[in-house]
């Protein structure tokens, strides 16, 4: 039997119907045999003050238990004003602290992201992608999964619909699964 892989999508908008959120339901659906994922809340997650580092708030510590819990990450990443929403980068920044507290540390990660725009949240996935370096995190670069026009290409259900996207999702995740298992067997 393969070896399990157990993934936390963490998706960074709080709302309730974000495509990006539906992006990692769907990504649920596609995963490659003995794969989990936990969706992660950033919910009730204050913003970040490192007056608070000594004494963790609660929503901080469920963020970084599951991560820590998590074979691997995948984030689902909306596009505000050209970059990383506020609500993801300030849980990165919490899961993070204090300094000798990185749950993010060595962790195999992938980013996707929908948009209603052109690119598809591609501008807010890169900026992410410089915060992978001082996290340490492991990410994976190939495939690219940036959901374009994203309104047309979930249902009214808010199932993702797009084949080609679905097919290259599914690609992404076995990807993923594919490199954590090899950092495993480092």
């Amino acid at each position: 039997m393969t070896d399990p892989v157990h993934i936390a999508g963490i998706a960074g908008s709080l709302r309730k119907e974000s495509y990006n959120r539906r992006l990692l339901v769907a990504a649920q659906e596609l995963l490659p045999p003995s794969t989990t994922m936990e969706i992660v809340d950033l919910h009730g997650i204050p913003p970040f003050n490192q007056d608070d580092e000594a004494n963790l708030p609660e929503a901080v510590r469920h963020l970084k238990e599951r991560v820590r819990r998590a074979d691997a990450v995948l984030f689902a990443v909306p596009e505000y004003n050209y970059g990383v929403a506020g609500v993801l980068k300030n849980a990165i920044d919490w899961g993070s602290r204090p300094y000798n507290d990185n749950c993010w540390n060595e962790k195999p990660v992938a980013s996707v992201s929908a948009s209603i725009g052109l690119l598809g949240g591609a501008r807010a996935v890169y900026q992410l992608r410089q915060s992978f370096v001082f996290l340490n995190m492991r990410p994976i670069n190939l495939p690219e999964v940036f959901v374009t026009f994203a309104p047309q290409k979930f249902d009214t259900q808010g199932r993702f619909t797009d084949e080609t996207g679905r097919k290259v999702l599914a690609e992404l995740l076995e990807e993923l699964v594919r490199w954590t298992r090899t950092l495993r067997g480092r």
